[in-house]
């Protein structure tokens, strides 16, 4: 009969309390050869718990100084729920408090994580070779918990000698589909394997996993196991460009908002209309008076009718800085200014309707209706700009239409009760956006 995959793990019970300067080594190689114990041999994982390397390596801070630690190890807010802070830490981990930890430490302290836990993790492979003679695969795990899932788990943010992820892409299953996505993060589950038997405070803070040889590299570039596997754990963390969840909700509005810069030179990509109409989705949303529903967005698709509808437009724009007086020169340098439309792959004409207003007999409170709706036309732009900000697009809002609303009313064959609110270019941004300034909100805040 053929030999079912399997495999052990079993905690080393007898590791003392680690102290800052403490051979982690000899603690761990002494612990795993007591008497009744299996030993380590050739091809066994060590998944040792990382607060034991902490406190080993002294990353250990006064408990005074937890929030300053914190702050330290931070290098991006991610989320804030009341007191709760979910940061990037510098070792590009996305954790609760940065992974600074108060459990598992002598009251007045806290601790930080491994500075380099990969390297970590090589000290203590390269140290039991040399003390016992065996090559064996490290992990150092922490725990965490994850988005969509209640709970913690353990997980891996260090490893040597072992495979870290086991990319199946371009592999098969039993049916024969193609595996276009997968890339098991092994580091990871022999993590949880570990934590199984260690618990979370049972003083067991390492665990063996043997029967999984083939995980285990004969080096600590990963021989065997693929080429990623020689950066270690670090590996695994997703980099900003490709994680879709980076931010918590309150967070990615504010980021969204601040994303939304007025762009002037965009490339030649093609605008996804999928993303535009997520983007009007999102501008409908806009308070309006008396529950009406005062917008439309009139989006120019095709090359055809934004060259016809800015053609029309220059025309009248040069007509009407004529009639002003202005030299030639003048108006050459204006039109010029107004070429932002001009420049991207995407135009879209917002326009405000009076559909549902009341009708006032005087014109003061004829006035403040219309500008109830025209308020209402700006929230659903500002909410336009700043869908297409999320959606990694530039844009700029350009006035022109507003000042020659018939010819665009024609040319785009519109009703004549809408009324055109600027344009909006879209498009993918030629270039990183410049640094803006701070601006503190009180210079613009009145409290009574």
């Amino acid at each position: 009969m053929t030999a079912l995959p399997s495999y052990r793990v079993w905690a080393v019970p007898g590791i003392p309390e680690v102290r800052p300067g403490d051979d982690l080594v000899k603690l761990i190689a002494t612990a795993a050869t007591a008497d009744g114990l299996p030993g380590l041999a050739d091809g066994d994982v060590l998944v040792v718990t990382s607060k034991i390397v902490s406190k080993a390596e002294g990353r250990i801070v006064a408990a005074g100084d937890r929030e300053a630690a914190i702050d330290a190890e931070t290098v991006r807010l991610v989320a804030r729920r009341g007191t709760l802070r979910i940061v990037e830490n510098r070792l590009g981990l996305v954790m609760a408090a940065a992974g600074v930890d108060a459990s598992n430490t002598t009251a007045g302290t806290v601790l930080l994580l491994p500075e380099d836990p990969d390297a970590s993790a090589r000290r203590i492979r390269d140290g039991l070779r040399d003390a016992l003679g065996v090559d064996v695969g490290v992990v150092v795990t922490d725990t965490a918990g994850r988005p969509w899932r209640k709970g913690v788990t353990d997980f891996a943010i260090g490893a040597a000698g072992v495979q870290v992820a086991n990319d199946l892409r371009g592999d098969v299953d039993a049916h024969g589909n193609p595996l276009v996505a997968t890339v098991v993060a092994t580091v990871d589950e022999l993590a949880a394997a570990g934590d199984l038997v260690k618990g979370k405070a049972g003083a067991l803070p390492v665990a063996v996993v043997r029967g999984l040889a083939h995980v285990v590299g004969a080096s600590d570039d990963g021989a065997g196991a693929g080429a990623d596997n020689a950066a270690g754990a670090r590996w695994l963390v997703r980099p900003a460009e490709d994680d879709m969840f980076r931010l918590g909700t309150s967070e990615a509005v504010r980021e969204a908002v601040a994303l939304r810069r007025t762009v002037r030179e965009f490339t030649d990509d093609p605008v996804d209309p999928g993303a535009v109409r997520r983007a009007v989705a999102a501008a409908v949303t806009a308070p309006a008076p008396h529950h009406t529903t005062p917008w439309r967005f009139v989006l120019l698709e095709s090359e055809s009718a934004r060259h016809e509808l800015l053609d029309a437009m220059r025309e009248a724009w040069i007509a009407d800085l004529r009639a002003d007086g202005r030299t030639e020169e003048s108006v050459a340098r204006r039109v010029r200014r107004g070429d932002v439309l001009r420049k991207a792959p995407y135009l879209v004409v917002p326009c405000l309707v009076m559909d549902g207003s009341h009708d006032y007999p005087d014109a003061r409170r004829a006035t403040a209706e219309r500008e109830m709706f025209v308020v209402a036309a700006g929230a659903a732009v500002q909410n336009f700009l700043v869908a297409l900000a999320g959606e990694r697009l530039g844009s700029a809002w350009v006035s022109s239409t507003m000042f020659c609303r018939d010819v665009v009313r024609r040319v785009l064959d519109l009703p004549d009760d809408w009324d055109p609110m600027g344009a909006v270019a879209v498009g993918r941004p030629a270039a990183p956006p410049k640094p803006r300034p701070d601006r503190p909100a009180d210079p613009f805040v009145v409290t009574r």
